[in-house]
């Protein structure tokens, strides 16, 4: 039996103190509050971790590495309780495709029931089921569905069938609540009023988008997609409120209410081979050793002279 976690999770920081509730998705900044630099928490507020590098479909845009490789589990748990002690407040499972790791729903309970860090993985949805949503039911806090484009589009770009994505939406909305990633670029770019229309009729609460970072070889959004895009942002007037990755937040009309909280306070990414990155998107960073992920996050910061 795991332990009994408070309702509310706080963090120390240079912006103040952040108390968060992972149940209700509650997010509280005490601004007023300055905490000495002494007490801050040490931990990145977000760590993604990808779970493994296998997944069942080829995107071009895809970041994740291609070679084989595959998180151990009771190693990845030690990394979760050293996070959650040291005021990490969400990990984020993704990949490759999360769900082809044989021990996602192991994982995830281990951290809903052992830690207090708020629970949510990314997937491209194909696999969800039934029984794998009864197996995760309760340990999960948020889901992100990726979909990029709908229609021909998505079935272009991701080889399967956009009716069988769309019979996944009510088993993800019985699980938990749910968002929906969406890479931007030229091919997906006019279908975003039809796939916020979507999002809104199948229950999501949260559109992230996700402007095509560049990869082996293909450059990313060309700069006229990304001009569109802070256009069509700038008159946005949906039913579902919209937020942008970091690598693509450029001249985007973004709120950040904790300035001083960035770099690796704010995020950090651990890779299917056990590598503390930046974010997804870099190639280089440091293996995690045996003293931890707090030993590879300052040793990262010391790299690049990177200050806390």
């Amino acid at each position: 039996m795991g332990r009994t976690t408070p309702t509310l999770k706080f963090r120390s920081g240079p912006d103040g103190i952040h108390l968060f509730n992972r149940i209700t998705g509650l997010n509280l900044l005490l601004d007023e509050i300055r905490a000495p630099a002494t007490s801050w928490s040490v931990a990145p507020r977000q760590v993604s971790v990808a779970l493994t590098n296998l997944c069942d479909l080829s995107c071009a845009y895809c970041y994740a590495p291609k070679h084989r490789a595959r998180l151990d589990s009771a190693r990845l748990c030690r990394w979760l309780d050293e996070l959650d002690a040291e005021g990490c407040l969400g990990i984020g499972f993704g990949g490759g495709e999360p769900t082809l790791h044989p021990e996602l729903p192991d994982l995830c309970r281990y951290a809903a029931e052992n830690t207090g860090l708020a629970v949510t993985f990314t997937t491209h949805g194909q696999r969800l089921d039934m029984r794998l949503a009864a197996d995760l039911k309760g340990q999960v806090h948020f889901v992100r569905i990726s979909m990029d484009g709908v229609g021909d589009t998505y079935e272009l770009l991701r080889g399967r069938p956009f009716r069988s994505l769309l019979s996944r939406f009510e088993i993800v909305r019985q699980l938990a609540p749910f968002g929906i990633n969406f890479v931007v670029n030229d091919r997906t770019f006019p279908d975003l009023d039809a796939a916020i229309t979507l999002a809104s009729e199948v229950g999501a609460v949260e559109f992230l988008l996700i402007p095509e970072q560049p990869v082996r070889g293909r450059g990313g959004i060309d700069r006229h997609t990304a001009a569109a895009l802070q256009r069509w942002v700038s008159v946005y007037r949906g039913p579902i409120p919209l937020s942008v990755t970091e690598a693509g937040a450029d001249r985007m009309p973004t709120c950040n209410p904790m300035p001083g909280e960035k770099g690796l306070r704010a995020y950090a990414h651990i890779d299917a081979s056990g590598v503390l990155k930046r974010s997804s998107y870099e190639d280089a960073g440091v293996p995690i050793g045996t003293d931890g992920v707090i030993a590879a996050i300052q040793v990262l910061e010391s790299t690049d002279g990177d200050e806390r």
